[in-house]
């Protein structure tokens, strides 16, 4: 690096180039050895810059993944991509890529997943390492995700599910509708994050990364203390290793007896579904839940509030009607779906 000064008007300024780059400003000093140390200075930045870029360019994956989750970011299907990506270059990697990788990893998955694994946590990954300066940022299109009309479990369903299974099996089921839980986040719950004095439970939420605090309807919490004879201390709750471990027993019920099949998300999407059905607000009903945004429940649940018969509450007797009062229960927070 060659900075050389010279005197323009009252101030000293520099000139000269680094790596094919030219530099030109002013040191805003009048005196010339002030401009000197000014000068050390400027250059000393200038090359600490430009081995930033450098170390930029020689990014791994692997690299921009362990930055990634050493600053406690998400950690869902980060293993995954890191182990597919590797030591490879980050500047290698390209939307085309990254889609290409998508189809190859999973060749019969939907637009939804393919997204989910993939194309989320590579590009949160690589985004990251962005905000850090160490590469440019990566913008891409997502796969087209087919939006599906779920079936939502109800809790007459669930009470129907809960008499046709074991203890263990149908609380599982019970905690998923009354607290929104998804199947992993339940069968993950421990006994010390119950609390059978406030009817609290503390969600973990997988997906998102943080954890969240679920009210425990006294439904619930008879039928976890059906189970809470056999608890182990910090055990699970509901002694399944994996939501792959509760399927076969999920399916032997629907075996055993004439209910219809729904699966473990239709006990999430009932929660929801009930929920906006009785009057409670997207918002709350999100925060409930925990979704991250109450328009994604909106977009995704907001049928259950397109049933043209609600607008007979605008001629029932708050004080009198039963549906009314369970507006008002939800509205105070009480979740309590059946009186």
């Amino acid at each position: 690096m060659l900075l050389t000064l010279y005197k323009r008007g009252a101030y000293w300024h520099y000139q000269g180039t680094h790596e094919g780059v030219r530099y030109r400003g002013t040191t805003g000093a009048t005196r010339r050895d002030e401009a000197s140390r000014k000068l050390a200075e400027i250059q000393a930045e200038i090359l600490r810059d430009a081995e930033e870029r450098k170390a930029g360019d020689k990014l791994t994956f692997a690299r921009a993944a362990i930055l990634y989750l050493k600053a406690g970011k998400p950690t869902r299907f980060v293993q995954e991509m890191k182990d597919h990506w590797g030591e490879k270059p980050v500047s290698e990697i390209t939307p085309g890529k990254i889609r290409q990788a998508a189809v190859e990893i999973f060749p019969k998955a939907t637009g939804a997943t393919r997204n989910r694994h993939v194309i989320v946590p590579t590009q949160a990954i690589i985004n990251h390492a962005a905000s850090l300066d160490l590469c440019p940022p990566i913008r891409m299109k997502r796969f087209k995700v087919e939006t599906k009309t779920k079936k939502p479990a109800t809790w007459e369903w669930v009470q129907e599910f809960m008499k046709h299974s074991n203890p263990h099996l149908g609380a599982l089921c019970c905690f998923m509708f009354l607290t929104g839980a998804r199947v992993s986040e339940a069968v993950d719950l421990r006994w010390s994050e119950v609390n059978f004095l406030t009817s609290k439970a503390i969600i973990r939420q997988t997906k998102v990364g943080k954890e969240r605090q679920a009210h425990l309807p006294p439904e619930l919490v008879k039928a976890l203390q059906a189970i809470d004879g056999e608890r182990e201390p910090d055990g699970k709750v509901f002694k399944y290793s994996s939501r792959h471990t509760v399927k076969p027993q999920w399916n032997k019920v629907f075996r055993r007896c004439d209910i219809e099949y729904l699966t473990f998300h239709s006990c999430r999407h009932g929660f929801a579904t009930t929920l906006l059905h009785r009057g409670v607000d997207p918002i709350t009903v999100a925060k409930l839940g925990g979704w991250a945004d109450a328009q994604l429940v909106f977009n995704t649940y907001g049928h259950a509030m397109r049933d043209e018969t609600l607008t007979n509450v605008l001629v029932t007797n708050p004080d009198t009607d039963e549906s009314h009062k369970v507006v008002k229960l939800s509205r105070n927070n009480n979740l309590k779906i059946s009186e």
